[in-house]
């Protein structure tokens, strides 16, 4: 124990002196989570928004104020007749256009069916599709009002309806941020996790000190060890920056036990950790170190870990992938805890699955570190 923990002050002493690896371990974390946590939002709002009314009366204005009111839309222009749709859409002066035609009210009062069209911009596909969403159910609500007021000036007072209460439960404001800060918890601290062992271990490499370090009496394992334990507590520490500030700059508040997710995290670091001892067991320079652990680390964590794309909606070859990416586990562990206030008892394929991550990579590691020093 005592050899190990001679490594362990040796490499915590030595990252105390690099600042660079310092601000890496410490400062990076926070500053991905403040970059990618206000540049990455799926919320559409203020959408600008032209109409072209050619009714002019009040329940074409009635309409209008639908679209305004609901806040997802603002209304930037109105169009005469005839207006080029093409050109304004092209230079970006609205991404939706409402067209009412110049018989909308008289077909509204007669009970008759009345049209109008809504067009959008479907260069980005995924704000279209959520702006058609926003625009039906407006339309819809609109639908309503207009047949409760055909019906009142009918006589009849008593409306039959449906009673429709929607709730949604652990973001019931639908704030994306709160779908988007524990992918983005999951995704820096599998990056810097990865980086910082194998750039620690190719350092060593580099400056020759490796050599001396196998052939004094200390074994692979109580190496890896030592190796390991100052950058999981750095680690540690970075996360709980991170979750701090996202409490405090995102509201994302953790409502599970804060034990069950440090588990959950201490598996995950030792996995990630382990992956970064494994690839500096093959690199042999800093640039090599960093430029395979980017790769190997980022590109999974952010792509195939349901982080920003739905696993189902991948295909069959990808999904099958994903399996072995430990950050879709640990995502499904972070959200459940931190935003439905879980604890890992309905995560426990998961957390086996982190469990064996961690031996393999970490046995892998050794294996290698053995083979060289033979």
């Amino acid at each position: 124990m005592k050899k190990i923990w001679a490594v362990a002050l040796k490499e915590l002493l030595q990252a105390f002196r690099d600042p660079i690896s310092l601000v890496m371990l410490l400062g990076l974390p926070t500053f991905m989570l403040l970059l990618y946590g206000y540049a990455l939002n799926f919320d559409v709002k203020h959408i600008a928004l032209a109409v072209q009314d050619l009714d002019k009366s009040t329940a074409s204005r009635d309409l209008t104020a639908s679209f305004v009111n609901s806040t997802y839309f603002d209304l930037v222009a109105a169009l005469p007749a005839g207006a080029d749709f093409g050109k304004i859409t092209e230079r970006r002066q609205a991404r939706a256009i409402l067209v009412i035609p110049e018989d909308y009210s008289r077909k509204v009062a007669a009970g008759e069916k009345a049209r109008v069209q809504i067009i959008i911009d479907g260069s980005d596909a995924n704000t279209a599709v959520t702006l058609l969403g926003y625009a039906s159910a407006i339309v819809s609500d609109a639908n309503v009002e207009i047949m409760r007021g055909t019906l009142a000036s009918l006589g009849q007072k008593n409306l039959p309806a449906i009673s429709y209460e929607p709730r949604v439960w652990y973001n019931p404001e639908l704030l994306s941020t709160h779908f988007l800060v524990p992918g983005l918890i999951g995704f820096i601290i599998m990056l810097t996790a990865v980086l910082s062992t194998a750039l620690s271990v190719v350092r060593e490499k580099e400056r020759g000190t490796l050599e001396q370090i196998r052939v004094a009496p200390i074994s692979a394992i109580q190496l890896i060890t030592g190796k390991t334990l100052p950058y999981l507590g750095i680690s540690l520490l970075a996360t709980a920056i991170i979750l701090v500030a996202a409490r405090f700059l995102f509201g994302v508040v953790i409502q599970g036990p804060y034990l069950d997710l440090f588990i959950a995290t201490l598996l995950y670091l030792i996995g990630a950790l382990g992956f970064g001892l494994l690839v500096s067991s093959f690199a042999e320079t800093q640039s090599e170190a960093f430029q395979t652990g980017f790769v190997a680390s980022m590109l999974p964590a952010l792509i195939l870990s349901g982080f920003i794309f739905p696993i189902r909606s991948m295909p069959k070859a990808l999904q099958i992938i994903t399996y072995a990416v430990p950050a879709r586990y640990y995502l499904v562990i972070l959200r459940g805890v931190i935003l439905k206030g879980a604890g890992l008892a309905p995560y426990r394929n998961q957390v086996w699955f982190l469990t064996l991550y961690s031996i393999t990579v970490l046995g892998i590691a050794i294996l290698r570190l053995r083979r060289k020093e033979a």
